[in-house]
């Protein structure tokens, strides 16, 4: 009898002890699992969060919630040293995805920027963290790299796409505050240079170009499809899964790749008339105001060099 209490007893400290380390689920999609070390330290475990540094970028998102007339917009200071994670306004658009290290940004038809009938939450770059009118020329150059993907995004129902249409990365332009001197505009607000679109799983990059190669002089500062119109690559499918992909702009250049493949290089007059300042954005700019809309994308790194 006694025997038969010990080899009972040694069975339950052997599956208690099993209990104590058997691997833990994952959130990920799928029924994945990965074995947690139990006596690892939390400074041993690897970093959880997206490689995003925020020194240089500001954030503006789908909501007017202080009811000033446009998008709520948040500089670095908010947002730097995981300050973002705390703040009430920014959690339901922009946080943190703790089982893939990466950062969401959700976003829905609602309050949009002057410029636009669309709404974004989206990153913008400033080069000084307190003044949004210095930005850089082609000539200064710049390349924004990231790791993202289109984690979801509502069916459209109006036109012959499966998916609404979502911009993920640009180069925007802005006329330079010389050039508001001169010329006594009221507003500064350029057209976009280049804007990445992720449609129905493909990655297009639109490109503007002078309708006209001729237009010289001040009428190259203006916004209108009558002087600079888009034109439009397809640069491959990614579908729902992760992409890396990098924009790079120098003198009168400029390259996009996705993952590996072949850059595709635009270098044309247009580029060598391009009269606007320029900055990178990031994010997700959902391109319907359809009611219901919504569109999530998970960036894993982003980073700018200049």
């Amino acid at each position: 009898m006694t025997r038969i209490l010990l080899f009972v007893f040694f069975i339950l400290i052997g599956c208690s002890k099993e209990n104590e380390t058997q691997n833990r689920p994952v959130s990920s999609g799928s029924e994945a699992f990965v074995s947690i070390d139990e006596t690892s330290s939390p400074g041993e475990q690897e970093n959880t969060y997206a490689s995003i540094d925020f020194s240089n970028w500001k954030l503006t998102l789908p909501v007017d919630e202080n009811n000033n007339g446009s998008p709520d917009e948040y500089l670095p200071a908010s947002l730097v040293n995981g300050a973002y994670r705390s703040n009430n306004q920014i959690k339901p658009f922009m946080y943190d995805q703790l089982e893939d290290s990466s950062m969401v940004f959700y976003t829905y038809p609602q309050s949009s920027t002057t410029n636009s009938s669309y709404s974004r939450t989206e990153l913008r770059e400033l080069i000084d963290p307190s003044n949004s009118r210095i930005n850089w020329t082609l000539t200064q150059g710049g390349e924004m790299r990231g790791r993202l993907k289109l984690e979801a995004v509502s069916k459209d129902a109006d036109s012959s796409m499966e998916y609404h249409k979502t911009i993920v990365m640009q180069i925007h332009g802005i006329i330079s505050i010389s050039d508001m001197e001169t010329y006594g505009f009221s507003s500064n607000n350029g057209p976009p240079l280049i804007k990445i679109y992720w449609k129905d799983g493909f990655i297009w990059s639109h490109k503007k170009s002078l309708v006209n190669e001729a237009t010289i002089g001040d009428a190259l500062l203006e916004v209108s499809s009558s002087i600079w119109t888009d034109e439009k690559d397809n640069l491959g499918y990614v579908g729902f899964e992760p992409f890396d992909f990098r924009i790079t702009a120098s003198n009168a250049k400029i390259e996009v790749q996705l993952n590996e493949n072949e850059p595709l290089i635009y270098q044309d007059i247009s580029l060598e008339k391009w009269p606007f300042e320029n900055y990178y954005k990031a994010g997700n700019y959902l391109g319907t105001t359809a009611e219901g809309a919504f569109s999530y994308v998970k960036f894993y790194s982003l980073e700018i060099t200049h």
